[in-house]
C-alpha cells in the first residue's frame, strides 16, 4: 500500500488517535490520577485550536521536513468543507493537517520522528 495516495481525511483520523494516545500517556506519567483533570489538560494539547497553535509552533521553528511539509499542505488542502461548530474553517484544516502528519509518520513507521515532534510540542508548550 502506498502511504501517499491515502485519503488525507483517514491519515488525519489515524493522526488524531495516535496524538491523542501519546498526549493522555504523557498526562499520566506525570502522575495525573483524576479522569477530570486529564481530560481538562489533554484539551489543552489535542483541540482543533491547541492543534493549529502546535502547527504553527512547528513551522516557525523550522522543525518539519520539505517531505512532511508536503503532507500537511495535501492536509490542510483537503476537500472536505464542514467543520465543528467550535472552530473556524482555517483552525479545524490546520489542525487536520497536523494530524495528517501524524498518521502518515505513524504508517510510514516512522515513530521515532513522531516521539521528537511530541517531545519537541511537549518541551514548547509546557502546560
Amino acid at each position: 500500500m502506498d502511504v501517499r495516495e491515502i485519503n488525507v481525511l483517514v491519515l488525519a483520523y489515524l493522526g488524531d488517535s495516535i496524538y491523542e494516545t501519546y498526549i493522555r500517556e504523557f498526562l499520566i506519567n506525570k502522575k495525573i490520577s483524576n479522569v477530570n483533570e486529564l481530560q481538562t489538560k489533554s484539551i489543552k494539547y489535542v483541540s482543533a485550536k491547541s492543534q493549529c497553535e502546535i502547527l504553527k509552533l512547528l513551522q516557525d521553528n523550522n522543525f518539519l521536513s520539505i517531505d512532511e511539509e508536503k503532507i500537511i499542505k495535501r492536509g490542510r488542502n483537503n476537500k472536505k468543507s464542514g467543520h465543528p461548530k467550535n472552530c473556524d474553517i482555517i483552525t479545524y484544516k490546520h489542525a487536520t493537517s497536523f494530524e495528517c502528519l501524524i498518521g502518515y509518520l505513524h504508517l510510514t513507521n516512522n515513530d521515532d520522528r513522531i516521539n521528537e515532534i511530541i517531545n519537541f510540542i511537549l518541551e514548547k508548550r509546557n502546560i
